[in-house]
């Protein structure tokens, strides 16, 4: 990996591909510039085109970037993979740095709340679930990223938490129950962006963040990724 000095200015790009959107974002010179789309299951079909078109858009080039940032998970496996492997490509093409960033982080970031439940639908009955508190201008986790059965989720101390995620859409009647009074509001339509990771990344690649394209690697929290059939039969 090349030198990568803390405190210079960085451009860099960032993706996010772990929930049916797809994001892309260029971090330029202090401004932010984004693309993002529905695109279910067409992610690696469209992020490489949305990130040609952001930087024809700011006639820059790859050879400008100094790092590359991605939406690491939990999220879809598929999804992860992708981001994270066109993230590598394009380091390791040019020895840059990587960076990943948790999902449900970049939806507490997105939130616009002081107080963030990140919740994403992790299929089989269960979500991708964390808690986060503002902590001057990043965040505190105050309950760490767990796949488990909504019923399962556990309170976070206080009140006045912000639910984000398609997790309090597909669950929403389980998820208000085992939060009670803590949770204040939900928004099942947020979901991770790459935006928000490109907020997320830029001070910790400015002080010196990042690791070698090789040793990137997608955040799964969960390994498995279908039921058995007997298993499908119980539930």
């Amino acid at each position: 990996m090349a030198p990568f000095f803390a405190g210079a200015a960085v451009r860099f790009a960032a993706f996010e591909t772990s929930t049916e959107w797809c994001s892309v974002a260029l971090w330029y010179d202090g401004e932010i510039a984004a693309i993002e789309r529905r695109a279910e299951n067409r992610h690696a079909e469209l992020v490489l085109p949305m990130l040609e078109r952001l930087l024809a858009n700011s006639g820059i080039g790859p050879a400008a970037l100094d790092a590359v940032a991605f939406g690491a998970g939990p999220g879809a496996f598929t999804g992860l993979r992708i981001a994270c492997g066109l993230a590598q490509g394009l380091a390791l093409a040019r020895d840059l740095p990587v960076l990943g960033i948790s999902t449900l982080e970049a939806m507490a970031e997105d939130s616009g709340a002081a107080r963030v439940i990140a919740c994403l639908d992790a299929r089989m009955h269960e979500v991708y679930y964390s808690a986060y508190e503002r902590d001057g201008a990043g965040w505190r986790e105050a309950i760490a990223a767990a796949c488990l059965a909504p019923a399962a989720v556990q309170r976070p101390s206080g009140e006045g938490w912000v639910g984000c995620g398609n997790g309090f859409g597909v669950y929403r009647a389980a998820l208000r129950e085992a939060l009670g009074d803590a949770l204040a509001a939900m928004h099942p339509e947020a979901h991770p962006s790459a935006t928000a990771v490109a907020r997320l990344a830029a001070p910790r690649l400015a002080a010196g963040g990042g690791t070698d394209a090789a040793l990137a690697q997608p955040i799964y929290v969960r390994d498995k990724v279908a039921l058995t059939t007997e298993e499908r039969l119980r539930r």
